[in-house]
Order: C-alpha cells, then sequence, then structure tokens
C-alpha cells in the first residue's frame, strides 16, 4: 500500500512538471505536435494518477484483489502510455512509438476493471 502512495505522489509531481514544462519551458524550443504530446500524456497520467488515489483509499476500507488489480494495470498504463510518449518525444526514438499503445490498452483494462468493481460492490435495489 504504501507503494501506491509513494506511486501517487511521484506521478502527480511529474504530470504537474511535465504539464507545466510544456505550457513555459519547451513552447519555445519544441514544435507544437511535440508539446501536444507531452500535454497529452500529462493529462493522461495525471486523470489516472487520481484513480489511483480514489481505488487505494477504496483498498484501506474494503480488502478486495481487484482493486489492486485495477490500480496495477493503471500504474503500468502510465509508466507505458505516458512514459513512451515524454521519452519519444525528448529523445525522438522511433521505438518508443510502438510501447504507447500497449500503455493505452493498459489504461482501458484498469476502467474495465474498475467497471467489474461495480458489479460487485454496487448491489441494485
Amino acid at each position: 500500500m504504501n507503494f501506491f502512495w509513494i506511486f501517487i505522489a511521484l506521478s502527480g509531481v511529474l504530470a504537474v512538471i511535465m504539464g507545466a514544462m510544456s505550457a513555459h519551458v519547451l513552447k519555445d524550443i519544441m514544435q507544437a505536435e511535440d508539446i501536444t504530446r507531452i500535454h497529452t500524456a500529462a493529462t493522461y497520467q495525471m486523470y489516472h494518477t487520481l484513480m489511483i488515489a480514489i481505488l487505494a483509499t477504496c483498498s484501506q476500507r474494503i480488502s478486495f484483489r481487484s482493486i489492486d488489480q485495477s490500480i496495477w494495470l493503471f500504474i503500468v498504463g502510465i509508466v507505458l502510455f505516458s512514459g513512451s510518449l515524454y521519452l519519444y518525444t525528448l529523445t525522438k526514438l522511433h521505438g518508443f512509438v510502438f510501447v504507447t499503445p500497449v500503455g493505452g490498452v493498459l489504461l482501458m483494462l484498469g476502467w474495465l476493471s474498475v467497471t467489474r468493481l461495480a458489479f460487485v460492490f454496487v448491489k441494485p435495489k
């Protein structure tokens, strides 16, 4: 559980740093498409980091393996999706473009895993 909160904190600060850099520092030295790519990575990273925080809070109250599974899907998805976008933009190493879709699929699977949680925890009236 501690790992999750450390990841949340570091991922959140990295998303803010990259978002700020794309808006202020890098805008004068990079092309518009590169700035957009970094902005997209930072935005996705922040949204999914917030979801991890929500799930980590839930998992402190409810011990359910699927919550941890959702968290791990989001963590690996962020690292692969946002990380590959950052690295590709900063290094122009073409191999990173093949990692991004894998990260995107993991983020989608994370959301589907959250959907599964709804069926377990939300009881119809």
